[in-house]
């Protein structure tokens, strides 16, 4: 849809949560009419943003004023098997993604990541070499979408020579359509909210497949070859309308078949275009304390996979690499307390994301995990915890899951709040060990959200020093 289509267009917005608030005021300033519904309680603060764009709200449940509408945005934390959602399909409403909205207004370039483990890393990496690149250049880059920052809020200050680095959930892709990014990127698929996908990893899998499903000439896709799931997908269709670039950790590998790729030969980071190669720079110069490991790896690569798309010089690539760090809340060094290492990877909620920490911390560590469970199947990691963990402390709603999946393989403590599992690991942990946080559930049990829980921990760990 155009953006001078909505004018007058009387629209819904489901949830008065960043997306939604952003959602109303971008229809508000295109002249929309937006009516903003809310389950639950619309905050003051939210209340006093839809007063001040004059739109105008209802909390407490949705009345039959939320179906007089010709469109519908829904905030990604909402299911599409709710009652009101399901009811605006029945009644014909077009029901469409926050992201979907932004899109129709976004003139700059769009490089979309998605993936079950990785997306943030991956998304703050590239926009951090974009906006080096646009420093010299003369554009701006915008970090949005899942990483925190709606895509509508930024959405009007865009130009066509800039970029928009959009972070992409499952959730938010559901409900896309139009939605086609010139650079889209797939980091992994793993199970993940399988309480909302119905255990189903093929429908979780649709989901976030809507990230490619309307590129064409001139875009270009970039996945993790070495991914199963990703790798039967796209080679059992062949040519995409679009261009592929694979990534993957042995160069030898992907050089058995045709195309481009993004890899690693013999210590360096190498990219093949147009059955060219080219070295970039050494994976030791990117990888540090804080920042390793094989899935950091992969992040790396698909980051130089996007910046070479989007046609970054190799000189700014090797300048923001080489000073990354990492991001926060993910396997971040939190501190040396007590004789222990305490590290915050309070981002990963999912059993894959708590794999690749677990692989990541030397053996004897004291993991602290749990929170609301998505569905999470623990026993796939059994043998890699029975190796690497000296005991487990299990925190919220899920800890007597955890007692009960790893019953056998390791000992396993219940904590009844966050600063009694702090105590808990510094108590169980022998000296020169690791005290990793790895909750491999989503937050909302006990906090805001993983960024609140994250710095909560941060907190405990500044307290005992």
């Amino acid at each position: 849809m155009k953006p001078e289509e909505l004018k007058g267009k009387v629209a819904s917005v489901i949830g008065a949560g960043k997306s939604g608030l952003s959602a109303a005021g971008l229809l508000a300033r295109a002249g929309a009419r937006p009516f903003l519904s809310e389950f639950g309680a619309v905050s003051p603060e939210a209340a006093a943003t839809l007063r001040q764009l004059g739109v105008p709200f209802e909390e407490g449940g949705h009345s039959e004023r939320v179906f007089e509408a010709e469109l519908c945005i829904v905030s990604p934390g909402i299911p599409q098997r709710v009652p009101v959602i399901r009811e605006m399909h029945a009644r014909g409403i077009p029901v469409v993604s926050e992201i979907e909205l932004a899109y129709w207004f976004c003139p700059a370039r769009i490089i979309g990541i998605t993936g079950t483990d990785g997306k943030t890393t991956t998304a703050t990496l590239i926009h951090r070499i974009s906006e080096a690149e646009g420093e010299r250049q003369g554009f701006r880059a915008f970090s949005v979408g899942n990483i925190g920052i709606p895509f509508s809020s930024e959405v009007p200050g865009m130009t066509a020579a800039d970029i928009a680095v959009l972070e992409l959930s499952s959730y938010q892709l559901e409900a896309c359509f139009d939605f086609r990014p010139n650079i889209a990127v797939l980091t992994n698929i793993t199970p993940d909210h399988m309480d909302r996908y119905g255990g189903s990893i093929e429908a979780y899998a649709t989901a976030k497949y809507r990230i490619h499903a309307r590129q064409g000439t001139g875009d270009t896709l970039i996945y993790n070859h070495d991914d199963p799931i990703l790798r039967a997908h796209f080679d059992r269709q062949e040519p995409w309308p679009f261009r592929v670039v694979r990534v993957g950790l042995r160069a030898e590998t992907l050089n058995a078949a045709p195309g481009d790729f993004v890899s690693v030969a013999e210590g360096e980071i190498v990219i093949r275009t147009s059955g060219s190669t080219e070295k970039l720079m050494r994976v030791d110069e990117i990888m540090k304390p804080g920042f390793r490991g094989d899935h950091n790896l992969y992040n790396v690569l698909s980051s130089v996979a996007a910046a070479s798309a989007a046609g970054v010089a190799p000189e700014t690539m090797r300048l923001v690499l080489a000073e990354f760090g990492g991001v926060e809340h993910r396997q971040e060094f939190a501190g040396h307390a007590c004789g222990l290492d305490w590290i915050n990877d309070s981002k990963a909620t999912n059993v894959n994301a708590l794999r690749q920490a677990l692989q990541s911390v030397p053996a004897g560590m004291v993991l602290i995990a749990g929170g609301r469970d998505k569905g999470n199947d623990y026993s796939v990691i059994a043998d890699l915890v029975r190796e690497k963990v000296a005991c487990i402390v299990a925190i919220g709603e899920s800890r007597q899951k955890i007692a009960d999946a790893f019953h056998g393989v390791v000992n396993v403590l219940p904590a009844g709040s966050f600063r009694e599992a702090v105590e808990l690991a510094r108590k169980n942990a022998r000296p020169g060990a690791s005290v990793l946080f790895s909750p491999a559930c989503s937050s909302f049990d006990m906090f805001r959200d993983f960024e609140d829980r994250g710095r909560q921990f941060k907190q405990l760990v500044r307290e005992l020093t």
